[in-house]
C-alpha cells in the first residue's frame, strides 16, 4: 500500500475544491487534490449557461469556461499541487487521522494529511414511481453529462420533472440540442428557479405545469410515455391522469449533500431543510467541529456554484492559516461580504436562514 503525505488534502475537484486548493497553495501550502472523476471541474464542465452575480464570481462567463479558469489557476501553483484523478476516497480514520482512497480499481492508498478540505459536492435525489427503473429515466445530471461532455442526446422528446434552476436550465439545453421538451412538471405552486430561466423555455412554447407530478412511466422495456396528474394544496391527486408521449423522463427534483466522510470524521451535523439535508456545523472559516477538517460547496448546503467557489476560498485559507501560513483575518471578511451579496434578496432568503442556523461563533464555546 502506497502512503502519501501532504499539508492539505482536498477531497473533490469541483468548483469548491479547486478554489480551496488554489487558496491553500497560493498561501504556500502543499496540496493534494483527489477527484473521483476523470477530469477536474465537477459540474462546471457540464454547464454551458452564463453565470449571474458579480465580476468576482465570473458573471457572464459560461460554467465550462470557469472550470478552465480554475484549472489554469491551479496550474500556476503546480509546484505545490498534486492532482489524482479517477481516485475515490473510501474512508476517514479518526484515531490515526488517515484517509484511505482507491485509484481506479487497482491501487489502495493511505493518505496522511495535516489538514483536510472536504468538497465532495452533492448527489441527485430521485422520486419513486412505477417503472422508474426502465431505460429512458434519467437524473438531470446524467442528461447534462451525456449532452455537454459526450455530445449525445438522451432522446427525441423529454418530460422534465422539476422546475428548479437545474430543471429549467437542462430543459433549455435540451432544446438547444434539438430535443423536444413535452412539458416541465412542478409539484409546488410556483417555480423554484430563476424567472429568467423559466422565461427562456416559455418563450419556446414549453408548458410549465405547476402542482403536477408523475404517476408512472409507461413502457415495457423502454420509456414510451408517462402518466401525470394534478395536485391539490395537500399534494393529493386531483381528477384523472393524463398521458404524455415521450421517450425520456428527466428527474430534476433536487440534490442532497454527499456527507459520508463528515459523518465518519465525527463532525457535528445538523438537519437543516433549507440546506437540503444533514450538514456540518461550521465557523466563519468553514472549519467543522473536527479541528483538522474544513468543508465547502454543496456538502455544506445546496447552493449555486458561485457560492461554492467563495466557500472554497475561505476553507482553503482557513486550512492554510491553521498550518501557520500568514493569512490576514480581513481576507475572510471580504469573502463573507461577497457571499452576503450573492445570497441577498428573496431568492437567497432560505439559504441565509439555513447558513445562520449552521454557523457557530467559535468551537471553544460550543465544545
Amino acid at each position: 500500500m502506497r502512503e502519501l503525505k501532504t499539508d492539505v488534502l482536498v477531497v473533490g475537484g469541483g468548483p469548491a475544491g479547486l478554489s480551496a486548493a488554489a487558496s491553500a497553495a497560493g498561501a504556500g501550502a502543499n496540496v493534494l487534490i483527489v477527484e473521483g472523476d476523470l477530469h477536474l471541474g465537477g459540474q462546471l464542465v457540464k454547464q454551458s449557461h452564463k453565470f449571474f452575480g458579480s465580476k468576482e464570481e465570473y458573471a457572464g462567463t459560461r460554467g465550462f469556461e470557469i472550470a478552465k479558469i480554475l484549472r489554469e489557476e491551479i496550474a500556476n501553483c503546480e509546484d505545490r499541487v498534486e492532482i489524482m484523478l479517477n481516485t475515490t476516497v473510501s474512508g476517514y480514520y479518526r484515531e490515526e487521522r488517515v484517509v484511505t482512497a482507491m485509484v481506479g480499481e487497482e491501487e489502495y492508498l493511505r493518505i496522511v494529511p495535516k489538514k483536510i478540505v472536504i468538497a465532495s459536492g452533492a448527489q441527485e435525489r430521485l422520486i419513486p414511481f412505477p417503472n422508474n427503473d426502465i431505460p429512458g429515466v434519467y437524473g438531470a445530471g446524467a442528461v447534462q453529462t451525456l449532452m455537454n461532455v459526450y455530445g449525445v442526446v438522451p432522446g427525441k422528446r423529454v418530460l422534465m420533472i422539476g422546475a428548479g434552476n437545474i430543471g429549467l436550465i437542462v430543459s433549455y439545453q435540451l432544446m438547444q440540442a434539438g430535443v423536444e421538451v413535452a412539458a416541465i412538471l412542478e409539484a409546488m405552486p410556483r417555480i423554484g428557479g430563476y424567472w429568467v430561466h423559466a422565461a427562456k423555455v416559455r418563450r419556446l412554447g414549453v408548458p410549465i405545469l405547476l402542482r403536477h407530478s408523475i404517476k408512472r412511466a409507461i413502457g415495457e422495456t423502454v420509456v414510451t410515455g408517462a402518466e401525470i396528474y394534478e395536485l391539490d394544496d395537500k399534494f393529493n391527486q386531483v381528477g384523472e391522469t393524463e398521458v404524455v408521449e415521450c421517450d425520456t423522463i428527466c428527474l430534476a427534483v433536487g440534490l442532497t449533500p454527499t456527507n459520508e466522510l463528515l459523518w465518519q470524521a465525527g463532525c457535528r451535523m445538523k438537519y437543516i431543510p433549507f440546506l437540503c439535508g444533514h450538514v456540518p456545523l461550521r465557523d466563519k472559516c468553514m472549519r467543522t467541529s473536527n479541528e483538522d477538517i474544513w468543508m465547502a460547496g454543496d456538502v455544506s448546503g445546496i447552493e449555486e456554484a458561485s457560492a461554492a467557489m467563495i466557500e472554497g476560498r475561505i476553507a482553503g485559507l482557513g486550512a492554510a492559516k491553521a498550518l501557520g501560513f500568514n493569512i490576514q483575518d480581513e481576507m475572510f471578511g471580504e469573502y463573507w461580504v461577497r457571499l452576503k451579496n450573492l445570497r441577498a434578496g428573496e431568492v437567497g432568503e432560505k439559504i441565509r436562514a439555513g447558513v445562520l442556523n449552521a454557523t457557530v461563533d467559535g468551537w471553544e464555546e460550543n465544545a
